[in-house]
């Protein structure tokens, strides 16, 4: 079933203790559709890019499934540039630069095709655009998930609470549970963030695995224990693509297709740090993943 995504598209250069890149593909709308792309066919991106962005990246989105018509491309404009260092821990990085360029005055228009998509995945961007695809929406979506971040937190409280009201899944990490909520229990935080509006909660803890919550059930996912992380940048949004992509291919809602979806977001989001960028996530093969769940189920199975 349709799904829309909202979010940036991006040029990414990263620095890690190993290796450094040039200018690469990224963004967040980058990473969750072209992961989304692995399990759905029916992809709606929505962001803007300058004059700079390549073609040949606009057909890579075309040839993975991913419907192009509300890219916005300002010619006379750049695309929104971030560059980072992460440190030997790779849990930790420094913001070198940040030029949102022709994302400062972005302002999303749907094209009509989009507006009665079935699913919406709103990635992390000011809650006041968040805002303003929903109310373009001419149907209510089956589910809308959303990502946001501690910069909104501290800077849009209100809109963000806004926005909230609005959706159906949160999407942060731990950190920002706890921030959002005012709770140290994750436990607690999740109880006090659903009532702000999301039935569901999901908190990510980067290599220690994420919690899907929903009434008074809880479910964890591991991360994959990998040899070597390359590159963590959009792991967190290929989990969202993963995630969102599971549940427009199985067009359920239910709790137990999420705990699935989490299953999945997580798989993915593991390829992802294994190259720099996009890498490792365009070259996979539907083998490469099923055996990569396999790896799960035996991570967490057990007897008693």
């Amino acid at each position: 079933m349709s799904l829309l995504i909202i979010g940036t598209v991006a040029f990414d250069e990263v620095e890690t203790p190993f290796a450094k890149t040039g200018k690469i593909l990224g963004g967040a709308a980058t990473y969750i559709g072209l992961a989304a792309s692995r399990l759905t066919k029916d992809i709606k991106m929505v962001s803007v890019v300058g004059g700079d962005f390549p073609n040949e990246y606009i057909e890579l989105f075309k040839k993975n499934h991913i419907n192009t018509s509300g890219l916005k491309i300002i010619d006379e404009g750049k695309t929104f540039f971030w560059s980072g260092r992460y440190h030997m821990d790779m849990n930790t990085r420094d913001t070198l630069v940040t030029d949102l360029n022709v994302l400062a005055d972005f302002d999303p228009v749907l094209p009509q095709s989009y507006r009665k998509s079935r699913y919406v995945m709103l990635g992390n961007l000011t809650p006041s655009i968040q805002r303003k695809v929903i109310e373009q929406l001419e149907e209510k979506p089956r589910l809308i998930c959303m990502d946001t971040m501690n910069f909104w937190m501290d800077t849009t409280w209100d809109d963000l609470l806004e926005v909230l009201t609005m959706v159906d899944v949160l999407a942060i990490n731990d950190a920002e549970a706890r921030q959002l909520s005012g709770e140290y229990s994750l436990v607690k935080a999740a109880e006090k963030i659903r009532k702000m509006g999301p039935k569901y909660l999901i908190v990510k803890k980067g290599e220690h695995g994420a919690l899907l919550f929903y009434d008074d059930q809880v479910f964890f996912a591991p991360a994959m224990p990998l040899e070597e992380v390359f590159d963590p940048t959009g792991a967190g949004d290929t989990f969202a693509g993963g995630f969102m992509g599971y549940i427009a291919k199985m067009d359920d809602t239910s709790f137990e297709t999420m705990k699935n979806a989490l299953i999945y977001g997580s798989a993915l989001a593991s390829f992802t740090v294994e190259k720099f960028g996009t890498e490792r996530l365009l070259e996979i093969s539907d083998e490469n993943i099923s055996n990569r769940l396999l790896e799960f189920v035996k991570l967490v199975s057990f007897s008693m």
